[in-house]
């Protein structure tokens, strides 16, 4: 098949910008990355794409990974998933089958991953809607690919310039997140964002925990959380001889971070982290889920209907994903070792 590692690319919703910033990205990268791209889709939705971007490639698509042809210049590979036949959905609207289009080729891709035909996956942006649409109870990628493959507890690790970031909470409103706190879940999350650092390269690693409060509490002028949960879950794992400092105070934690002091930062709450790593280098932040016993990076942004069709997506994401993938696609064996099930 390939010297190369390969990696199953999918687009995400068809009719969102995933298809645009896809072939940008594979023509960009072309065949000199450390792994091999291959796209996990209808071909008809690449060729279409192709076109608005103005790409000059070569579509060219498979049925099964044992007939995978060798790579070539100017030529994006497809494993036709045969769901569309063909149908041009309009652009940039909530579409059931176009949900379920996105739904198949995760489920393609991910099969494919765990039987260890691809080394990994790379996503592009679905749309929930369209996908619950579809049929699908899943709240998004992270929850689809946890059934998809077993895992019962999957995080987020964005990566920025190297360096890591993890979420002690994600996707809940602020005031649950501070409710969610406690000494347990610290040093849980503490524990998992130090395995992750392990399994993707940081063998000694350097974990910084993030204070919630201002100035980190102020010994509890600010705000208790600190001195109640967060202090003692870094003691905790700290007098296992691992190298846990905080709570950091936010406003310095991720300069810190940046200047080479932590190989990771626990941040608190979604924003918290996501704001630090997107406005560092917001086409460069990369989102990879840790826990799965597959590789798998994604793009960190959603489908924008409002641009879509219009072939002025900035592949940006997409080639830094990519580009991930194939730098991680080297600790899959280290993944499935730790995360298997």
């Amino acid at each position: 098949m390939s010297e190369r590692p390969i990696l199953a690319v999918t687009v995400g919703d068809p009719v969102g910008i995933g298809p645009e910033i896809t072939v940008r990205a594979l023509a960009e990268v072309g065949t000199g990355a450390a792994a091999r791209g291959v796209v996990v889709a209808d071909p008809s939705v690449l060729v279409r794409a192709a076109r608005l971007c103005g790409i000059d490639a070569e579509i060219r698509s498979f049925s099964t990974w044992d007939t995978l042809p060798p790579e070539r210049d100017g030529v994006i590979d497809c494993l036709d998933i045969e769901f569309l036949g063909g149908t041009k959905l309009p652009w940039g609207e909530v579409n059931a089958r176009a949900g379920a289009t996105a739904v198949r080729a995760v489920e393609v891709a991910t099969a494919s991953a765990m039987a260890k035909e691809v080394a990994g996956i790379v996503t592009g942006p679905i749309n929930k809607e369209a996908v619950w649409a579809a049929g699908s109870e899943h709240l998004g990628h992270t929850e689809m690919l946890g059934a998809l493959t077993g895992a019962t507890r999957q995080n987020t690790m964005f990566v920025v310039r190297g360096k890591k970031i993890f979420f002690a909470t994600r996707h809940v409103s602020l005031r649950r997140a501070l409710d969610r706190l406690s000494r347990e879940q610290q040093i849980r999350c503490i524990d998992e964002a130090l395995t992750a650092l392990r399994v993707f390269g940081d063998d000694e690693p350097r974990l910084a925990v993030a204070a919630v409060n201002p100035h980190g509490g102020e010994n509890g002028a600010f705000g208790d959380e600190e001195i109640e949960h967060i202090a003692p879950a870094v003691r905790a794992v700290r007098e296992r001889g691992a190298d846990v400092h905080g709570p950091v105070p936010a406003d310095s934690v991720f300069h810190q971070l940046l200047t080479g002091r932590f190989d990771g930062v626990l941040s608190q709450y979604h924003d918290q982290g996501h704001i630090a790593a997107k406005t560092v280098d917001f086409d460069g932040a990369v989102s990879v889920t840790v826990g799965l016993p597959i590789l798998r990076t994604s793009v960190d942004h959603g489908t924008a209907f409002d641009i879509a069709g219009q072939g002025v997506a900035d592949p940006g994401t997409m080639r830094s994903a990519f580009l991930h993938g194939a730098d991680f696609a080297r600790f899959a064996d280290r993944i499935r070792a730790e995360y298997g099930v």
